[in-house]
């Protein structure tokens, strides 16, 4: 009776002794090697940490006084365990700053956001794959919208350009948009929250992509599978795939990798083509639909954009890409509908190119003219080519 009395002692001094035990700490800097102001999503490496010391439990993030900030695990090799900690920073030009990555009991000492990212399948809507921050809505199109053009049925879409949803809130809309689709509604008027009036058809819309041979683009079919990696508060990545399409005599396998950050105007997209030869380039195309609006290319800086008139307001839509992975710039013009485009072309040797797709859109009041649209896009080249510097202080 006494060892069995000892035991319970034992296990409780035990359970006293790990209760009592101060969580541990780990300080990182964060550094803006800039002279401009900057708001984004830092990514700390979890490896970082002794791993026996955090293993089974939750880390949050604090900042120089004290406050818990919102963050985002990710497991990125899919193995059940967090390889990275998102948190947002904000920045002054320069400016250097401290950060505690701090062990917690549970998920419920984290901060819950008030924003998010976010990304799904919608089978209810012909099998679109639909992704969103706080300022910016994207989508594109499945198997379900491609048989339907196949079979020659009404109501199908035969592309794998990318669709631009003009919302004008913070909050999230994919949903509660498809749901009005569903019950009657329609997310093509806007209701004050904003509204999808922005063409696809057969163009590139904003961000798509083809190959450009023998004065012709050659391009995928709608995505055949999906599979998202993470979806959270600060970052979404998914990937979507497509069955094998030619250029030629070439064969071409392709996934497309899209993130999506919280707090800015744009998507992170990641092609990863197989072929079965080498490509000429990889172009990526913004549509011009009726011609009527404005371009500037900056070669400098990595962009093109196409500022037009949308209904009782203005977009701006855009791609950027590390300039030294660009073969031209080309303002491509026809009179067959949906298929002028500004493209980039670029470099596709070793089978992977990195860009951004963006747009802003005047009536939702950070944009008011293509002068303040081109200025936000040479600060965005100039964050993407100067990211923010963490060190892990010892």
């Amino acid at each position: 009776m006494d060892s069995v009395k000892n035991s319970v002692m034992i296990v409780v001094s035990m359970a006293m002794l790990v209760s009592c035990r101060h969580p541990q700490k780990t300080t990182v800097v964060v550094t803006n090697p800039l002279d401009l102001a900057r708001t984004e999503i830092v990514s700390f490496d979890v490896h970082a940490l002794d791993s026996a010391r955090h293993a089974g439990t939750h880390l949050i993030v604090r900042d120089a006084a004290g406050n818990t900030l919102v963050s985002q695990p990710v497991d990125v090799n899919d193995d059940g365990k967090a390889d990275e900690l998102l948190f947002q920073v904000t920045l002054k030009p320069k400016e250097e700053q401290k950060y505690s990555i701090e062990e917690s009991g549970s998920p419920a000492d984290t901060v819950q956001a008030t924003l998010r990212t976010y990304a799904r399948f919608v089978p209810e809507r012909i099998d679109d794959f639909a992704w969103e921050n706080d300022r910016v809505a994207f989508r594109t199109y499945g198997p379900e919208a491609q048989r339907l053009v196949d079979e020659k049925q009404p109501g199908g879409t035969l592309s794998s350009g990318i669709d631009c949803w003009l919302k004008r809130v913070d909050y999230p809309i994919i949903n509660k948009w498809y749901k009005k689709g569903e019950t009657g509604g329609t997310y093509h008027h806007d209701d004050g929250e904003g509204l999808d009036n922005y063409h696809v058809g057969a163009s590139r819309g904003c961000g798509g992509i083809g190959v450009w041979k023998n004065d012709s683009l050659y391009v995928s079919k709608n995505y055949v599978t999906h599979k998202t990696t993470t979806n959270g508060p600060l970052r979404t990545v998914f990937e979507l795939t497509y069955a094998p399409w030619k250029v030629d005599d070439i064969t071409v396998n392709e996934t497309k990798r899209i993130t999506i950050d919280l707090g800015n105007q744009m998507s992170k997209i990641e092609e990863i083509l197989r072929p079965s030869a080498p490509l000429p380039n990889c172009t990526i195309g913004v549509t011009l639909h009726d011609k009527k609006g404005d371009v500037k290319t900056d070669s400098l800086h990595g962009w093109t954009s196409y500022w037009e008139p949308l209904d009782d307001s203005y977009l701006g839509t855009a791609v950027l890409i590390d300039p030294a992975h660009v073969q031209r710039f080309q303002d491509f013009r026809t009179t067959k509908k949906d298929l002028s485009h500004l493209y980039v072309v670029a470099k596709a040797s070793e089978g992977n190119v990195t860009f951004y797709t963006a747009f802003g859109w005047k009536k939702a009041g950070r944009f008011d003219s293509f002068e303040a649209w081109t200025t936000h896009l040479n600060e965005v080249a100039a964050r993407l080519a100067a990211p923010v510097q963490i060190k892990t202080l010892k």
